[in-house]
C-alpha cells in the first residue's frame, strides 16, 4: 500500500531523476504538472518538456496549465486528491491556495544549500562565485521564492573544472536521493523543519545569453569560472576576425609570457593563452562560428592564428 499520493511538478531534464525515483518508490504518483509545450529547434515546432515525455511513457496523467489559479487546473489538482506535492525545477511559484491543499503541503528540491542562491539559476551562480561546495535542499514551500523551512540538506564538493552541465547532472541525481530520504523521514515522523537564516541569503537570478560575452579586462580566474558556469548554456563567447568564437573549456593561469593587451594571444600550444586584466586564460576547447568544437591544438592546425592575434571587439 502506498504511503502518500503525490503530484509531481517539474519541467526540464533536471527533474527526471526525481520523478523516476518517485516512480520506483513506495508512493503513488497520481499526476504530473509541467510547463506547456514550447517552440524549439530550427523549425520552431512545439516540443514537449522532458518530464512530460517520461510521464506519458509511464501512463501518468499530465497537466500543462497556462495558469495555476484559474481555468481547469484547480479542479484537476483537487481531483487528484494529493497528500503531498513534490516540486523539482517546475519553473513557476505555486499560489497559496495550491500550497495549502495537500495535507503534507508542497516540498521542493532546490539545487543549492539554502539560504544561499535562492532563485532560478543556483548552480550557475555557485560556479560564477567560485564556491567549492554546493548541494541540495529539500524545502517546505511557502508563497515566497525559496524561503520555506529546510527539511533536509545534502552537500557535495564541486570538482575542479566541473562545468554547469556536469554539476547539474550530479545534483539532479543527488536531489532525487535526497527527496526519497525526506519522504522516508516524513513517513517515519522524524522530519524536523528548521527556519532559514534569512539574513544570510544570496540570490541566483536567471542567466541571460548576453552574460556569456567575455570581458577580457576581467581577471582570468573570473573568466574561467564563467566558462564553466555557461557550459553548455549560454556558452562563454568572444569574437575572432569578426566571427563569433565560443569558449567551451579553459582554465586560469599566471601569464607565462609577458602580458599584452587584454584579449591578446600570448602563447599557442596545447592551449591558446590569452591575456586578461589579471593573469591569462588558457583555452582548451573552442568553436569558431560555423565550425565544429575543437581542442586548441586542432583549432590552430585549421585556423591561422599567431601570438599577437586579438580576441574580442565587434562581431
Amino acid at each position: 500500500m502506498s504511503r502518500f499520493r503525490i503530484v509531481f511538478f517539474g519541467t526540464p531534464a533536471f527533474a527526471i531523476p526525481s520523478l523516476c525515483a518517485l516512480l520506483d518508490g513506495p508512493d503513488a504518483v497520481v499526476g504530473v504538472v509541467c510547463q506547456p509545450d514550447r517552440p524549439a529547434g530550427r523549425g520552431q515546432r512545439p516540443h514537449a518538456p522532458p518530464v512530460k515525455e517520461v510521464a506519458l511513457a509511464h501512463g501518468l496523467p499530465v497537466a500543462q496549465p497556462d495558469k495555476l489559479r484559474s481555468g481547469d487546473f484547480p479542479a484537476t489538482f483537487a481531483g487528484w486528491n494529493p497528500d503531498l506535492a513534490a516540486v523539482t525545477a517546475y519553473g513557476r511559484i505555486l499560489p497559496p491556495a495550491l500550497l495549502a491543499q495537500p495535507r503534507h503541503g508542497c516540498i521542493n528540491v532546490h539545487a543549492s544549500l539554502l539560504p544561499k542562491y535562492r532563485g532560478a539559476a543556483p548552480i550557475q551562480w555557485a560556479l560564477l562565485r567560485g564556491e567549492e561546495t554546493t548541494g541540495i535542499t529539500i524545502m517546505q514551500m511557502n508563497e515566497r521564492m525559496d524561503e520555506g523551512d529546510i527539511l533536509l540538506q545534502r552537500a557535495t564538493r564541486i570538482a575542479p573544472g566541473e562545468t554547469f552541465g556536469e554539476l547539474q547532472e550530479r545534483l539532479a541525481t543527488l536531489g532525487a536521493a535526497a527527496l526519497m530520504d525526506a519522504l522516508a523521514e516524513l513517513a517515519a515522523g522524524t522530519l524536523q523543519p528548521r527556519a532559514q537564516d534569512h539574513s544570510a541569503h544570496t540570490l541566483a537570478p536567471p542567466i541571460k545569453k548576453e552574460q556569456g560575452r567575455i570581458d577580457w579586462t576581467r581577471p582570468a580566474e573570473e573568466i574561467a569560472r564563467a566558462v564553466r558556469a555557461f557550459n553548455p548554456w549560454p556558452t562563454a563567447y568572444t569574437t575572432f576576425n569578426g566571427r563569433l568564437l565560443k569558449i567551451h573549456r579553459a582554465h586560469a593561469r599566471q601569464a607565462r609570457a609577458p602580458r599584452g593587451v587584454p584579449g591578446g594571444v600570448t602563447t599557442i600550444g596545447d592551449a591558446i593563452e590569452v591575456a586578461c586584466g589579471e593573469g591569462s586564460l588558457a583555452i582548451e576547447e573552442l568553436q569558431l562560428e560555423g565550425r565544429k568544437r575543437l581542442r586548441a591544438d586542432e583549432f590552430t592546425r585549421g585556423i591561422e592564428i599567431a601570438a599577437g592575434a586579438r580576441f574580442g571587439g565587434a562581431a
